[in-house]
């Protein structure tokens, strides 16, 4: 059995774990408490671990969570601006479609729309900028978490470890993620980062060819 947990296993597990903490918190605060279970005896050297939920829960997670939150609000207001600065310059054509020639209310009429899909494409380089942003992000947690994960495996004396997501049910003394989880709390609580700019990384390369 390897023991080795890589980055990219955290990572492939966790991509979305920002939309899936906010919606889980959701769901527990209206759904009702689940019934109880019996389980069976502890199975010696058989762990699991909800990296999610370790993400979710630990300190620097819900660090990137607000920070992805506050970044794409950034985000929506920059292209809200551009878009309402379009619909009033627009309607304000309109009016002018009495006192100006044709010729120059198809021209206006031409840079409104060139400027609309420029603001499109704006919109799509965004989206494609906070996945790579929550992505990095995630990847960073990954990369503190990786030593933790195997460290609390060690401690607990285990010979195979699942991933909770994989697993119905489990008796809770199996489960390792709080240690996980507060091991990451002492190691990292929060780190810098901002919005990916994948316009100016096209352009540096497009300079170095």
């Amino acid at each position: 059995m390897k023991t080795q947990i890589t980055s990219a296993v955290i990572l492939a597990s966790a991509l979305s774990f920002v939309g899936l903490a906010s919606a889980y918190a959701q769901t527990q605060a209206a759904a009702p408490p689940p019934p109880a279970v019996s389980h069976g005896p502890v199975v010696p050297g058989v762990c699991i671990v909800s990296i999610d939920g370790a993400m979710g829960t630990s300190t620097v997670g819900k660090y990137v969570q607000t920070r992805i939150q506050q970044i794409g609000t950034q985000v929506q207001s920059e292209l809200s601006a551009e878009q309402s600065a379009i619909a009033t310059e627009a309607k304000a054509l309109d009016g002018q479609r009495g006192t100006l020639d044709q010729a120059a209310i198809d021209q206006k009429t031409a840079a409104l729309q060139l400027r609309a899909n420029a603001l499109q494409r704006k919109a799509q380089l965004r989206e494609r900028e906070m996945q790579a942003t929550q992505q990095k992000a995630i990847g960073r947690i990954g990369q503190e978490m990786e030593p933790i994960i195997r460290a609390s495996y060690q401690q607990s004396k285990c010979s195979l470890l699942l991933q909770r997501d994989a697993v119905i049910l489990a008796n809770p003394a199996m489960d390792i993620t709080q240690s996980v989880v507060a091991g990451l709390n002492v190691k990292i609580t929060q780190f810098t980062f901002d919005r990916e700019r994948l316009d100016q990384a096209a352009a540096g390369g497009q300079t170095a060819n």
